[in-house]
């Protein structure tokens, strides 16, 4: 099969497209073949993308953990899904990825796919709305009538979390670069500010999406008993102030939810740009220079 793989560390311009071995299907896995992926952009400097759970180099290395395709092949003891069917979820991140003609992924973490939801889109719903979610509501707590705010609203999940947010009756300030503003207004943000100048002292709930100095700053900025929840780092807070860094969790019953809402209208995943597998360093390299909404999918099939 043609796969987006990395050999060494040091940036997306050492991402190659070519041959490699079709995975092995192991207990509880389904074979997909792939006709759309996604990706985030940092994920070439995470630990996962060169060990395996034992800690083991695994080299070379294929990215992407976000998927859409059909089930072409079952593992033992595999249940849920049937060869032909239409899927879409997250991959492991110890694994090789869905840049690739064919992934190896666990069923249970993947869900059907909506008849009315591409492949395009769907590879690009998955890990946005599942980390959107689960931020939001899992450990964020929103309520309606809250104001939250969104820091890094530009990007994949930040337009997803918006569009939740809003959804479920909270106020949302939509914090990002001056060129996401007009998309973050449409999508139902009431204040859109430059990050580098957010006002903050009214947030119930601040969702981080950046980390680093931008999140220092903004902890420092919001009253004390509100809730910071980040999906970069632990955010650095106070007593007065909860913070929380979580990893999205797979899961197919909020997928299939969440699927429902998005074919029904009331939700839509940015897609930011599309570029075939062989381009595939070129979409890495045109995340990391900012500047492009939504996501960036990798279309590997011509069906996608």
């Amino acid at each position: 099969m043609r796969a987006l793989r990395v050999h060494e560390r040091g940036g997306p311009g050492h991402l190659i497209e070519e041959e490699a071995g079709i995975p092995q299907v192991g207990i509880g896995d389904v074979l997909v073949r792939v006709h759309a992926a996604s990706f985030t952009p940092t994920e070439l400097e995470w630990p996962s993308t060169w060990v395996d759970r034992a800690g083991r180099d695994r080299r070379p290395s294929i990215p992407g953990h976000e998927v859409s395709g059909v089930v072409t092949a079952l593992g033992y003891g595999t249940t849920g899904l049937a060869i032909g069917d239409a899927v879409y979820g997250l991959t492991d991140w110890y694994r090789d990825g869905s840049a690739a003609e064919y992934v190896a992924v666990e069923a249970r973490n993947l869900a059907r796919k909506p008849d009315g939801l591409d492949h395009r889109t769907a590879a690009a719903l998955a890990m946005v709305a599942l980390t959107a979610q689960q931020a939001l509501f899992e450990h964020g707590g929103l309520a309606p009538g809250q104001v939250v705010a969104v820091l890094g609203a530009g990007g994949g999940v930040g337009t997803f979390a918006v569009q939740l947010a809003r959804a479920a009756g909270a106020r949302v300030v939509a914090v990002a670069r001056p060129w996401a503003g007009d998309l973050l207004r449409e999508l139902g943000a009431d204040v859109f500010v430059d990050v580098d100048r957010a006002p903050l002292p009214e947030v119930d709930l601040m969702f981080d999406l950046i980390g680093g100095e931008t999140l220092r700053r903004a902890c420092g900025m919001v009253r004390a008993g509100a809730t910071v929840v980040s999906a970069v780092e632990d955010p650095p807070v106070d007593v007065n102030r909860r913070g929380r860094f979580f990893v999205v969790e797979p899961s197919r019953p909020q997928l299939e939810e969440l699927g429902k809402r998005v074919v029904a209208g009331e939700l839509r995943p940015v897609v930011g740009a599309t570029w075939p597998l062989k381009q595939g360093r070129e979409a890495f390299e045109a995340k990391h220079r900012g500047a492009q909404p939504g996501k960036a999918v990798l279309l590997v099939s011509e069906e996608s």
